[in-house]
């Protein structure tokens, strides 16, 4: 069981085979070494998980279809302004809010877009008033002072922007991005240009990667909130039922009422952390919502954003039919178990039947059945456009909110299977006794107070996940701190939360995740400038979580003491 563990580890770090495929490593070595029997094996890789996701699949499909996060992103900008401090205050709200219910990853390649149409608009409107600004022109002449460097380095640039081009997109290609979203990688010239400094002025510059970098980072901040945010939150949930089945405490409402605060806190500090670093202490001029205050660029870009707006038309039918499933979806997951009073199970005779998975799934089924277009209309509205694939559909007065096309376009397969070896290594961890071995190895951490231990869990998978991906690194961890837990008499919940929020801050290099690495395509920021921002944004998390862990969470989840069902696996374990 150790070399199998030890082999799925080593692929899942180097990447020397996709990840779907190392995770089916445990699916022939367990009948192999007698660690499981096939059919066995066969059954971790489905769980109730597997179901939720392709739920949510479905909606974030419809989503995406209609284009209400364009609506949702474009609406939130405008009421934030062009102020530079608060337009990036107003895509990282609205970054965080869809990322709350869509994938990390579909969440910035859905946004970034927006975002470079207004900073494009903003260029633009920079180098036509260039004239006027004196900073404009110090810009032109330091630029003028290089160009002659630029010729005999021109041919290096080029090598060296392709080889970036190539390693970009090898990097989506590991993950299969492109499988299930659009996203649009620069071509080099434009990246060139970015590099050879053709901003209107050193402060536009700032403020392109100040709200580059927002996004990547508020795509991290809202997937921390819901279990479906990330993938890393569904490995954590569907892991810890397994091991703990009489727990009962992981649920829609439990996460969200624990992480709300610490991402609303978390967004708050990394704006701050942002603005200092890139756009400087002056928050009055840069954050002041007074019309008298606005510049003539602000003022563009304003109407800029307006008319991306009123391009959309007004609000559809189907973007109504979304919002409704939307709002019945989060709605139905929190009345579930409440916890404090009785949810909607409830009314059912049988208990523990219905989970969040059972709504989720039901809902997304329900995409596919209501026709897009409105009843009794002759028709379809003129915001009712499809994609150039789904031409057919425009003759159908039936055709559905989304059909299967569209869900298998977005659905992660390689997710889903390497969320199942990881539940098919935690089972064999715990048939073949390794984890109870593992523990014992630990014994010696006895001494260390319970916040100090997760304290140190923070610190190495954070440190880890900077290297690898959130998903392996959290399947690696887990098993071990689950047992280390379990050794040490800590709840187990007061290591594996924070430990399993901490695995997404890999936000200081472009392969800590595919969010960085889309915003690092479109060549506002080097590497350097991302290294020096997401070091502080990972402290900033790592303080948040410890905070919320030892103070509301506490209450929340009676962390002062060992719990009876942690009790019960530890004495079944010693067996």
């Amino acid at each position: 069981m150790f070399f199998s563990v030890l082999l799925t580890a080593v692929y899942w770090v180097s990447e020397a085979v996709p990840l779907g495929a190392a995770a089916l490593v445990p699916a022939f070595l367990y009948p192999l070494f007698g660690v499981l029997k096939s059919s066995e094996v066969a059954a971790e890789y489905c769980k109730d998980t597997t179901l939720l996701l392709m739920g949510v699949i479905c909606l974030a499909a419809s989503i995406e279809k209609w284009n209400l996060h364009k609506r949702i992103a474009l609406r939130m900008v405008m009421i934030a302004g062009a102020k530079p401090g608060m337009l990036v205050l107003g895509f990282m709200c609205c970054t965080v809010f869809l990322s709350m219910w869509l994938s990390n990853t579909s969440t910035t390649a859905m946004v970034m877009p927006i975002a470079e149409a207004v900073l494009q608009q903003l260029i633009c409107t920079g180098l036509a008033d260039c004239h006027d600004d004196s900073e404009t022109v110090d810009a032109q002449e330091d630029e003028s002072a290089v160009s002659s460097k630029d010729e005999t380095l021109d041919k290096n640039q080029l090598e060296l922007l392709y080889q970036n081009e190539q390693y970009v997109s090898k990097f989506y290609s590991s993950f299969q991005i492109s499988d299930f979203v659009a996203i649009e990688i620069p071509n080099v010239k434009r990246v060139r240009a970015r590099r050879d400094s053709q901003y209107p002025t050193k402060k536009d510059h700032m403020i392109c990667k100040c709200l580059s970098l927002s996004i990547t980072y508020a795509a991290t901040i809202g997937g921390l909130i819901t279990i479906t945010g990330t993938s890393t939150n569904l490995i954590f949930a569907e892991q810890f039922n397994t091991r703990y089945p009489d727990a009962k405490v992981i649920n829609f409402g439990t996460w969200f009422i624990f992480s709300f605060p610490i991402a609303i806190i978390m967004l708050v500090l990394t704006w701050l952390w942002l603005h200092f670093l890139f756009l400087g202490c002056n928050f009055r001029e840069t954050c002041s919502l007074s019309k008298k205050r606005k510049t003539k660029r602000e003022m563009m870009s304003e109407r800029r954003i307006q008319e991306e707006y009123e391009k959309l038309g007004p609000i559809s039918y189907p973007e109504v039919v979304t919002g409704v499933f939307f709002i019945l979806m989060t709605l139905l997951w929190f009345t579930r178990e409440p916890g404090f009073v009785p949810g909607w199970t409830s009314l059912f005779e049988k208990k523990g039947y219905r989970t969040d998975a059972t709504v989720s799934v039901l809902l997304g089924f329900l995409l596919f059945l209501i026709p897009a277009r409105r009843p009794f209309s002759s028709s379809c509205s003129s915001s009712c456009k499809k994609s150039d694939d789904d031409d057919d559909s425009d003759s159908d007065p039936l055709a559905p909110m989304i059909t299967w096309k569209d869900f298998q376009r977005l659905m992660p397969w390689e997710i889903v299977i390497l969320v199942g070896g990881g539940y098919a290594l935690a089972a064999g961890c715990k048939v073949s006794g390794l984890s109870v071995w593992i523990g014992r190895q630990l014994e010696p951490m006895n001494g260390l107070p319970p916040w100090a231990v997760t304290l140190l869990a923070c610190l190495l998978v954070s440190a880890v996940t900077e290297f690898a991906s959130n998903p392996a690194t959290l399947t690696v961890f887990l098993p071990i701190l689950s047992a280390l837990s379990e050794t040490l008499l800590i709840n187990p919940l007061h290591t594996l939360i924070p430990s399993t929020m901490c695995v997404s801050f890999g936000v200081m290099l472009p392969v800590g995740n595919p969010p960085n690495a889309i915003v690092f395509s479109y060549g506002h920021v080097k590497i350097s400038d991302m290294v020096k921002a997401g070091f502080g944004v990972n402290l900033i998390g790592v303080a948040v979580v410890m905070l919320a862990i030892t103070t509301w969470g506490v209450p929340l989840f009676n962390l002062t003491e060992f719990p009876a069902w942690a009790v019960a696996r530890n004495v079944t374990g010693s067996l």
